[in-house]
């Protein structure tokens, strides 16, 4: 049987798993969103696929994307990381996740959540698109470049317009999901 997938999927199982079981899929658990955001943040300048063969390593050199630990990292830990040849090792994007988390822990207290402040950009539930071919799909929306424009506010890092909206379509704030792909319907 021949799944028809959105027309950015290429060949690779690990790529092909990501999009049918976890892209576009609503997320509402913060420890998630964060690492969502923060592997978003990471891929800046390469392939997502990059970034999905190294996210098992990120999670363990990020120890489970837990920001109460992340936000606590000082200089020897920074050096460790950027030793691990496990993830991207990019000095900025490094000190970026640690200051990401200590906002991070911030937005919680102020929000409740940070699913609660998050998912406020989409007005609590996802824009559904219906898109026929990914040129269609932009790289960046009015709702990415609030988001955007709040996070930057925050102090977050690495989370421009076209970042956000990455990590709206990753975490299913958007579905993107064409409307060729069967997964269109399925989530829709």
């Amino acid at each position: 049987m021949n799944i028809r997938r959105c027309a950015w999927v290429k060949d690779d199982p690990l790529y092909i798993e990501y999009h049918d079981r976890e892209w576009g899929i609503p997320v509402h658990d913060d420890t998630r969103l964060f690492e969502m955001l923060i592997l978003e943040g990471a891929q800046a300048g390469l392939s997502w696929l990059t970034i999905l063969r190294k996210r098992e390593n990120y999670r363990v050199a990020f120890d489970g994307f837990d920001g109460a630990k992340i936000a606590q990292y000082d200089d020897t830990k920074i050096a460790a990381l950027l030793a691990n040849p496990g993830i991207v090792r990019n000095r900025l994007k490094i000190q970026a996740t640690v200051q990401n988390a200590q906002a991070f822990l911030e937005v919680q207290r102020e929000f409740g959540s940070f699913d609660a402040y998050i998912w406020d950009f989409v007005g609590g539930k996802p824009i559904v698109n219906a898109w026929q071919t990914v040129a269609e799909v932009p790289v960046e929306t009015p709702e990415s470049h609030a988001m955007s424009r709040d996070l930057l506010q925050r102090n977050f890092k690495f989370v421009g317009s076209t970042i956000c909206y990455a990590f709206m379509q990753a975490c299913g704030l958007v579905h993107d999901h064409t409307t060729d792909c069967f997964c269109y319907q399925k989530i829709g």
